[in-house]
């Protein structure tokens, strides 16, 4: 079997495996007269370890293997199982997904959760988009207003991660996300002061939150790097969308790729809103999504502490700073 991983230290958040312990995951998953011709790390993901698995007789899958339970962030514990559970509310996009064709959280051959997916095909967005002038990216940006619009029409149950836990209510769901986050950046040895400051304003503006009554869809990392484009189409086509582990229910102005799209104004990423539509104006909906910027704004320092990339996370305390001042200055009576 040809084997080629990406070198990293031991100290870095993901991790190889062995060759001989892929090709014991698969013959778990495909039957023990598979075989194996090459298995290659991918290295554009930043939580899973990821490599494209090309089997003699079935072809080429993706494997994505989790981190170790004791690597993982209280926010991020079992994101796998969380996009397995997803699955089947993602149905509107499911022909832009990958299949999981094998699934195995059991941890019998590795302490860590892992599955096969199919390969989607075409360029990562990143690398595709490069080949077009930028006025041509506002029709990728529409079509990722569409694939968002369909993500968000999508009722859940409840609040909260789509495999739990659940929340009655969309305040119970956000306060509980910025405790995560505080704890998370607590363990780090990161400063999460701000962090709590703006929990405690949230828990104050309850009310405003749960103005949210009705729990919908949210992709949670939906953007360029999760996205797949044809390699030769005139225009930028997504031809795929991946990577749903941090899928929940609530709000569809809290996800990702409303704070993603909401940056950079008077670009070509204004396309997103003639498809996706506008955002609520009212006085309460401008004060939620400055929660939620808050909340993306800690998340980006956590990620930038795992990548070590210390200019990256000083700049979060001057975005949450402004943040804390606008709802100040925005304050609702209580």
């Amino acid at each position: 079997m040809e084997y080629q991983s990406v070198e990293r230290a031991p100290e870095d958040f993901q991790q190889p495996v062995s060759p001989n312990l892929i090709e014991a995951m698969c013959r778990r998953a495909f039957g023990d007269d598979v075989t194996v011709l090459s298995a290659v790390e991918l290295g554009g993901g930043m939580y899973n370890t990821t490599y494209r698995v090309d089997l003699e007789q079935h072809g080429p899958f993706i494997l994505r293997i989790a981190p170790e339970q004791a690597r993982q962030y209280r926010s991020e514990r079992g994101l796998m199982r969380n996009e397995h559970a997803s699955v089947p509310y993602l149905a509107p996009i499911a022909a832009l997904m990958p299949r999981t064709v094998a699934a195995d959280f059991t941890h019998d051959l590795v302490d860590r959760d892992y599955l096969f997916q199919t390969e989607l095909p075409g360029l990562p967005a990143p690398e595709g988009l490069a080949g077009y002038p930028r006025p041509r990216w506002r029709s990728f940006f529409a079509q990722l207003g569409t694939i968002a619009r369909a993500i968000h029409s999508v009722r859940g149950p409840r609040f909260g991660p789509v495999a739990g836990p659940g929340f009655g209510s969309w305040s119970e769901a956000v306060l509980a996300g910025f405790e995560e986050a505080a704890a998370d950046l607590g363990d780090a040895g990161l400063d999460a002061k701000d962090v709590l400051e703006v929990a405690a304003l949230a828990d104050r503006d309850r009310a405003v939150f749960d103005e949210i009554a009705e729990p919908r869809l949210l992709h949670g990392d939906l953007w360029t790097i999760n996205l797949m484009v044809s390699p030769d189409a005139p225009e930028p086509t997504i031809t795929g969308v991946f990577d749903g582990d941090r899928t929940s229910f609530g709000d569809p102005e809290a996800d990702w790729v409303i704070f993603m799209a909401t940056r950079r104004p008077g670009t070509e990423r204004d396309s997103f809103w003639e498809t996706w539509g506008p955002l609520g104006d009212s006085a309460q909906a401008r004060r939620r999504r400055l929660f939620y910027q808050a909340r993306h704004t800690a998340a980006i320092r956590l990620e930038a502490h795992r990548l070590n990339q210390p200019d990256d996370a000083a700049t979060t305390y001057e975005d949450m700073r402004r943040l804390l001042a606008e709802l100040g200055a925005q304050g609702l009576e209580p």
